[in-house]
């Protein structure tokens, strides 16, 4: 820091210190100098604003008009001042204490979890207490400290949140079938194929793609068979079962090492934002500002299973 900057602060301090008190004796004590070092130091910050901010009498001080607004002035950069410390103070502390946090059933073990266990292992006064579910969870009333979202997290007063990836899906079958039943070279030919759907709430969720105009195009399959369970549909389509619609972080093992085919019959599309929300009311605390953190440096700007997918 150099002896102007130093200088400043110090004529500020003295300057805050002396209006809170009242006298120059009082912000003496406060700031741990002399009184006359105190005064000398509101001296030079006047002359060199080359403005008098205090009225001096044999009694007392007081500010005057430009005075009180450099006082206010003052306040707010001193406020921001104690805001950045306070941050970088929390993010020094330890990442620990229970952390309640629920995530989504499939998506939550496959690709949350590991994250999880390493920040568990390097963290040993972290204690987790994780539920699975994928049915909505009131965060508030449930207390929840984190919750991870795939697609639309919903718009509530009583939480906020941080977009940590998105959802991308690609159609798919394994080799065997497709050698059985023939590729499809268009989408309407997904028509005379056993198609695999992911059901919720017992209704079939369409199928979205990108045609060669840029238009979003979305489907609603006649399903051969339909499954309300990710993993359970990935390995349906693995056995050769049919057709799937399958979000790549589900399938991207399978992907890799063959036993799925991805059938490029229009540009994948993203299906929607992941999501981690948390409740409003509740400060950030360390233990889920690192687990954030974590979860957007591995999932953001292309998340690992999203790599092989144009």
């Amino acid at each position: 820091m150099s002896l102007d900057v130093h200088s400043h602060l110090q004529g500020i301090s003295a300057f805050v210190h002396t209006v809170e008190s009242g006298n120059f004796t009082a912000a003496a004590l406060r700031m741990g100098v002399s009184k006359s070092a105190a005064a000398k130091s509101v001296s030079r910050l006047e002359e060199r604003l080359k403005v008098r901010l205090l009225e001096r009498t044999t009694r007392r001080l007081s500010l005057t008009a430009e005075g009180h607004a450099y006082y206010q002035s003052c306040l707010k950069v001193l406020e921001e001042l104690n805001m950045v410390e306070a941050l970088l103070a929390a993010r020094k502390r330890s990442v620990s204490g229970l952390l309640r946090i629920n995530l989504p059933v499939s998506f939550g073990r496959l690709c949350v979890m590991p994250i999880l266990e390493v920040m568990a292992a390097d963290n040993p006064d972290l204690e987790l207490e994780v539920s699975f579910t994928d049915r909505y969870v009131d965060l508030v009333e449930e207390g929840i400290d984190l919750a991870i979202r795939l697609g639309d997290p919903g718009t509530m007063a009583s939480v906020t949140g941080r977009r940590i990836g998105s959802q991308k899906s690609v159609i798919c079958a394994s080799p065997d079938y497709l050698d059985r039943r023939g590729r499809p070279s268009s989408v309407d030919d997904l028509a005379i194929h056993d198609c695999l759907a992911y059901a919720k709430d017992r209704r079939a969720l369409p199928w979205r793609f990108q045609e060669s105009d840029g238009q979003i195009r979305e489907i609603a399959v006649r399903p051969r068979h339909t499954i309300s369970h990710g993993e359970a549909l990935r390995d349906a389509t693995v056995d050769g079962l049919g057709v799937s619609y399958l979000s790549t972080w589900l399938a991207d093992k399978e992907l890799r090492s063959g036993k799925l085919e991805i059938i490029a019959l229009a540009t994948p599309v993203t299906d929607g934002a992941i999501t981690a929300i948390w409740p409003r009311s509740r400060d950030l605390a360390p233990k889920v500002r690192a687990v954030v953190d974590a979860l957007v440096d591995r999932f953001m700007p292309l998340a690992p299973w999203d790599d092989q997918v144009s």
